[in-house]
């Protein structure tokens, strides 16, 4: 199975990477256009991207200042059953491992996430080290 993994270090330090990845507040900032959930493993989120793209995960791992992980339960197919997570070391800085892990096949649209993926954990720096919001519609061409 192809994965997405992705490192990079963000100038701020672990609690407020957490908070951003974990809270849907903080997905709404440089991800999700609405989500809905609690950090706490076995919760439910809701993650939101418009009338089409209506989708839910379960929280698999939530540790205080270091891991995150949500297992995508409905959604497009090539999404159910995959896992999105963070890994967070450091104390002044972080730096992140990001995966999303399980995709059954490396098609056009696991292509095409990887670059997206890409695109957002940018906008996740941009927001926490410089407060950067860029518009849901822009995501993508900031």
């Amino acid at each position: 199975m192809p994965d997405i993994l992705l490192d990079f270090s963000i100038k701020v330090a672990p609690a407020q990477v957490l908070e951003a990845v974990s809270t849907p507040a903080g997905l709404n900032a440089w991800w999700t256009k609405r989500a809905s959930g609690r950090p706490a493993e076995g919760q439910e989120y809701v993650l939101w991207f418009g009338s089409e793209y209506d989708w839910r995960a379960k929280v698999t791992r939530c540790v205080p200042d270091s891991e995150f992980e949500l297992q995508v339960t409905s959604a497009g197919p090539d999404w159910v059953g995959t896992k999105v997570g963070f890994h967070l070391r450091g104390a002044e800085s972080t730096d992140v491992s990001f995966y999303h892990t399980g995709w059954p096949v490396a098609n056009e649209h696991w292509r095409i996430s990887c670059y997206c993926w890409a695109m957002y954990l940018r906008l996740l720096r941009r927001y926490l080290e410089c407060g950067d919001l860029v518009p849901y519609d822009e995501r993508l061409e900031a």
